[in-house]
Parts: C-alpha cells; structure tokens; sequence
C-alpha cells in the first residue's frame, strides 16, 4: 500500500486477509518500497508470523542495520486458510497491534518521523481482502 502516509499519530491502518499453504508470512510498515524479497533500508516494523513453531517474530530496520528480535506474545492467532484482520494503531510512543480484535503485542517506535512511513510491504502466501 502506497501514495498515502501510511502511519500517523491517533491513525489505525488495517489489513484483512486469508493466509493460504505457506510456512511463515510477513507484513512491515516501512519508508518505501524495498523489492519483492526485501524491504527497504528503514523499516518500521517488520512482523513474521511462522506457523511451523507458532511465532509471531518482529523486529525494526534503521539504516539497514535490523535490531534485536521480540518474540512474546499472549497468544498464537493465526489459522491456516483463516481469514483475519489485522490493525496497527499508532500511538505517540508505539504501535499497538491487533489481530481479530485482540492485542497481541506493543512495538515501541523506533524509525522516526513517523511521517516518513508510507508502505505496507507484504511478502507470502496471503490473499489480501482489504487494505485501508
């Protein structure tokens, strides 16, 4: 998703999708585009979802240097061919990240100006059935 600024302060961007025969997916908020492997050198959020041992990974880029992996979470989410929604509210000091409703983790800022995040960068095998 691109052309609007993606995060703000007091903004949610939502994504809805089916995740399909795949062993992980991933989803970043980043300063642009990156490629179809890779996303760029700065990015705000990176979040891997591996079913394999039920992880929901995340972790930040800045400068192309990646920071330490967070990998707590309360609870697993995902289900395989499974719709679900997923809402990144952007808070003053984090992003705070829903599934289906439910928190499932905070992410405290670490790209900044928020301003400069414009993308949702999606990579794995997810039919996507909305993007606001």
């Amino acid at each position: 998703m691109k052309n609007r600024k993606c995060l703000y302060c007091n903004n949610t961007c939502y994504l809805a999708a089916i995740f399909l025969l795949s062993a992980r997916f991933y989803v970043a908020l980043t300063c642009g585009r990156g490629t179809s492997k890779e996303p760029p050198p700065n990015v705000a959020l990176e979040l891997c979802v591996r079913f394999k041992d039920r992880q929901v990974l995340r972790r930040a880029c800045m400068s192309g240097s990646w920071g330490e992996v967070e990998r707590a979470v309360p609870f697993f989410p995902f289900i395989k061919d499974q719709p679900f929604k997923m809402e990144f509210h952007c808070e003053q000091s984090r992003l705070r990240v829903f599934v289906d409703g439910q928190k499932l983790f905070d992410f405290a800022h670490r790209v900044l100006p928020l301003s400069d995040i414009d993308t949702l960068w999606i990579k794995g095998s997810l039919t996507i059935t909305k993007l606001a």
